[in-house]
């Protein structure tokens, strides 16, 4: 006997669910190298740090926050609460670049990246971000 597979809008096709997660590992390799740079103090992450202002003091206890924000992204049951803080996480660098005058782009467009590798492979996602009609 030959089952059907039914697919709903809770369940992503297998291309969307790849290219999700595709993304999303994409994302958190290039998280996982910079907070681990950051903790261990490598010498061109604290002065990148200390060009936008920051003590060089502040440079670990960042790599670390970051470093538990993209553990809450990799988990799947805190994943949205991951990209809600990654978010956060990157409107400060934004907000933090505009100040110093420099190309803003990437954190947006990371960010928007991040977002994009989740709602690919979770579908019901859509409607969390979506407004309601009267």
């Amino acid at each position: 006997m030959e089952t059907l597979a039914i697919q709903t809008t809770n369940t992503p096709s297998k291309g969307a669910l790849w290219t999700g997660r595709i993304i999303s590992g994409l994302v958190i390799l290039f998280l996982l190298f910079d907070s681990i740079m950051k903790v261990i103090r490598e010498s061109h992450h604290v002065e990148g740090t200390g060009k936008f202002g920051f003590a060089d003091s502040f440079v670990q206890p960042l790599g670390i926050i970051l470093l538990v924000i993209t553990m809450l992204y990799i988990i799947p049951r805190t994943a949205v609460i991951g990209v809600l803080f990654l978010t956060a996480y990157f409107g400060g660098a934004v907000a933090v670049m505009i100040q110093h005058g420099e190309n803003f782009i990437f954190p947006i467009v990371f960010c928007a990246l991040a977002w994009i590798g989740l709602l690919l492979q979770y579908p019901s996602l859509r409607g969390f971000l979506q407004l309601k009609r009267r």
